[in-house]
């Protein structure tokens, strides 16, 4: 016990002087002694959940019709392959099988192959380039390859509505070759348009091999477009 007093002692002597201290209200004091908060941006209290449906309906279609313009006018961008999406080639692919059906889905002998067999022909196409694409080493996603190789389907849904037209004409010779040309030209479209996106994508020393199924794909849909036939 008297340990224990001496040392209670010794504590009040140490400390007697700062009972006398006091901190003038003039001086300041420095620190902040708020609770730092999440730092929040526009981009994080945007929301699409919070906006009209009109307006997400417009926006999807400003940046299909601006994909579009990217494969009218191919140039090296990166938009096409970081806003990926596959409304485009989905509207594309049906509008082309639709088109390219005969007049009669129910006869055998129409001018054009089936719905389902374009549909097919062009997707199943569309994925063994991209698992070829992935397989040679791209760097791209496979929606990503998906997505160019769809959306460069729009120079040859073009020049199936030039076919349509150009199979209106009495004159068989002239309508063969306005379609024999204006086929060719997009075919060549398609094909540099697809190549510009997905080719830097690939090893310098693999290009080749990346761009040959790219030629066949578009050459088989070319070559439905061009042998399509109305019934008589």
């Amino acid at each position: 016990m008297a340990e224990t007093e001496g040392i209670g002692d010794g504590s009040k002597q140490l400390f007697a002087g700062l009972s006398n201290v006091s901190i003038s209200g003039d001086i300041p004091v420095e620190g902040e002694i708020t609770v730092p908060m999440a730092s929040t941006s526009q981009e994080d209290d945007f929301s699409t959940l919070d906006e009209p449906v009109k307006d997400t309906i417009m926006r999807d279609l400003k940046a299909v019709g601006n994909k579009f313009v990217h494969v009218m006018y191919p140039k090296k961008s990166t938009s096409l392959l970081r806003d990926w999406d596959l409304w485009g080639p989905l509207v594309l692919c049906v509008s082309l099988a639709l088109m390219l059906q005969g007049g009669n889905a129910d006869s055998k002998d129409d001018g054009g192959p089936q719905f389902a067999e374009v549909f097919v022909i062009i997707w199943f196409g569309a994925i063994i380039i991209t698992l070829n694409s992935k397989l040679l080493g791209g760097t791209i996603s496979f929606f990503q390859s998906l997505c160019v190789l769809g959306y460069c389907i729009l120079p040859l849904t073009v020049a199936m509505v030039v076919c349509r037209l150009m199979l209106l004409l009495s004159n068989k010779t002239a309508s063969f070759i306005v379609r024999l040309v204006v086929v060719t030209v997009m075919f060549a479209w398609s094909t540099f348009a697809s190549t510009a996106f997905l080719a830097d994508s690939q090893p310098p020393n693999r290009r080749a091999l990346a761009v040959y199924p790219i030629f066949l794909f578009y050459f088989v849909i070319s070559w439905m477009v061009l042998t399509f036939n109305t019934v008589s």
